[in-house]
């Protein structure tokens, strides 16, 4: 039991993505060419950059034509590259490199995360023409439909931003896109683009609001406290007093 624990820690162990375990049938690998890969990058990470294909065929129970024919498929597919590299004695020698699967890995991860984003969007997009129709009690027109897509597509507008938009405009009667518009164009200027901007920018409303009535209230008060000066009225006389008859 010592020897064989002993004999498993001095192995090491392996670093394997697992996007790469997740996706490798996307990239045209099956589960032969994952294993080569499996080894060869056990390999690589041990500090062997170029293993013995004799030592590589031993590990995974087949013959070197075997193996051969595995990297050839590797080569075909451009997951697996040979490159010359110069060490730091000058020595030049071959080495395996996977850049190319990495690479072809992200390109497909990030498709996917487009794909996500896209079904996001039109279940967005949906739900917006859903509220509109509901608070303006009618079905949108071809156009209106159009507007809203510009505001995803083209103006980048949050949903929830449009939603507070479309508050805006039930709050003040005003049934129509030009006004929700006018509204996310407002708040563009501002640089305003999540609800929780929208918010402090309404605290921020009210506070000058409140401001500006206190200080009529003041001006209103002060102005109460002044004494009033009554108006006399002179009597004017054809006669004043001390005057010729």
């Amino acid at each position: 039991m010592e020897k064989a624990l002993k004999q498993f820690l001095q192995a090491g162990n392996m670093t394997v993505a697992n996007l790469l375990l997740q996706n490798y049938r996307q990239l045209g690998m099956n589960e032969q060419e994952l294993v080569l890969f499996l080894e060869l990058s056990s390999s690589i990470q041990a500090g062997d950059s170029f293993p013995a294909i004799d030592q590589i065929a031993s590990y995974m129970h087949c013959d070197s034509n075997q193996l051969y024919q595995l990297l050839h498929r590797l080569f075909e597919k451009k997951l697996l590259e040979i490159k010359s590299v110069t060490d730091e004695n000058g020595k030049s020698h071959d080495v395996y490199q996977f850049d190319l699967m990495y690479e072809k890995l992200f390109w497909l991860l990030r498709q996917k995360d487009q794909q996500t984003q896209q079904q996001i969007l039109v279940v967005d997009q949906s739900e917006i023409f859903q509220a509109i129709e509901k608070e303006f009690g009618r079905t949108l027109s071809p156009i209106e439909m159009e507007t809203i897509e510009q505001w995803f597509s083209e103006d980048h507008y949050q949903p929830e931003l449009i939603l507070l938009a479309l508050r805006e405009a039930v709050l003040s009667q005003a049934y129509s896109l030009k006004y929700i518009d006018r509204v996310l164009l407002s708040w563009e200027k501002k640089n305003i683009k999540t609800a929780a901007q929208v918010q402090q920018l309404k605290e921020q409303q009210r506070e000058r609001r409140l401001q500006r009535q206190q200080t009529n209230f003041s001006q209103r008060a002060a102005a109460a406290k002044k004494p009033k000066i009554p108006l006399q009225r002179w009597a004017h006389s054809d006669n004043p007093a001390g005057g010729d008859d």
